[in-house]
């Protein structure tokens, strides 16, 4: 499992290493001391996992994470408590306390997905929506809606905009899972429960939770392709 340590603390980054030495199932890949390092770390190196300090100069870790395409996953580590509620709101995997005690450490490291399986393309995505702030597995994203420079995700009961184009957001797509059923939406299969016949050639799909989604006839012609319909 890859990882990248960032903190703007040297010390702070020292000691995290040195508790890491403990779990040789971690690599520290590199480590970066603010905001801009730390991006360049992460689209360089592709960590399966981040220890992201939250407050650095310049940008903070939540500010980070909204200026990245593809977010690994996340261990916050910071001495500021009043971010905890904020962080597990996020979907971190786990927020550690500085100094970090070993015992919370391996808690934490107990929580990270194995890295054995091929990533897909965009595995999961940093969204904010006013105060409140999420990373979002796509896998639990069952619609996504163009609304002009942005897109409308839909998961649960929640529909934040993220400020990516859907055009933009389908070329990180894996396209086996993920389908353009027209102009405006694209719809995870995985959530499909019924497709039914529409008008003129078209399909519609019926969606886990209710949601009716129309395929345009084109659209359609090649998810019978696909799917061998």
């Amino acid at each position: 499992m890859k990882a990248v340590i960032i903190d703007d603390e040297r010390l702070a980054r020292v000691e995290l290493r040195r508790l890491l030495a403990a779990h040789p199932e971690v690599e520290i890949a590199g480590e970066a001391g603010h905001g801009e390092e730390a991006i360049a770390r992460i689209s360089e190196l592709a960590p399966d996992l981040i220890f992201l300090d939250i407050e650095m100069p310049g940008m903070t870790g939540f500010e980070l994470l909204e200026r990245l395409d593809d977010v690994p996953q996340v261990i916050f580590t910071t001495g500021y408590d009043q971010y905890a509620i904020r962080a597990f709101e996020v979907n971190a995997l786990d927020y550690l306390m500085k100094p970090i005690v070993p015992a919370r450490l391996a808690a934490a490291l107990e929580r990270v997905r194995p890295s054995g399986a091929p990533k897909p393309r965009l595995e999961q995505v940093f969204v904010r929506d006013g105060e409140r702030c999420w990373i979002v597995r796509l896998a639990d994203v069952f619609l996504m809606e163009s609304e002009g420079n942005y897109t409308r995700l839909c998961f649960g009961k929640e529909r934040p905009l993220i400020r990516r184009s859907l055009n933009a957001l389908e070329e990180q797509l894996d396209s086996t899972v993920f389908f353009r059923a027209n102009r405006r939406q694209i719809v995870n299969l995985n959530w499909v429960e019924q497709t039914e016949a529409g008008v003129s050639g078209a399909l519609v799909m019926r969606l886990r939770g209710g949601a009716h989604v129309e395929i345009s006839r084109r659209a359609a012609a090649r998810l019978r392709e696909s799917l061998s319909l």
